[in-house]
């Protein structure tokens, strides 16, 4: 499926070729740290598939929890986060964020990881009362 996306402010643009199977929802710390939210969800295509089409995003690096270097890549005007990769080996893999595709009502996650981290009200969302808009 080919994608494009956008930080907030439009300043970082990109332009993807990914397997719509292959989204899935994060409940480790550092995605609910990076996110200020309860879990991340991240479409995983090769670095190949991925081609910049605007400026480019800034790098943090921090090692995760499982001692692997992680990549974050953001935008450096808004703050959006956009990529997310290792190093080495684990470079050649991408992790696109979710909110940053234009084409993301289209894209349910598949599966789920470090879910020992998952808040406890996570299954719990249905039943939450909710509204359209403000």
């Amino acid at each position: 499926m080919r994608i494009d996306g956008q930080c907030h402010c439009g300043f970082v643009t990109y332009e993807a070729e990914i397997d719509p199977e292959d989204v899935a929802i994060c409940h480790c710390t550092d995605c609910q740290r990076l996110t200020g939210s309860p879990y991340r969800v991240t479409a995983t295509v090769p670095r190949t598939a991925v081609r910049l089409t605007g400026n480019a995003p800034k790098l943090y690096e921090k090692i995760a929890d499982n001692g692997r270097t992680r990549r974050q890549y953001f935008c450096p005007q808004c703050g959006s986060p956009l990529f997310t990769t290792g190093t080495g080996a684990e470079a050649e893999t991408w992790g696109i964020r979710w909110g940053s595709i234009n084409q993301r009502a289209g894209l349910r996650p598949k599966s789920q990881i470090w879910c020992a981290s998952a808040v406890d009200w996570f299954g719990e969302l249905a039943a939450l009362p909710g509204r359209a808009g403000d």
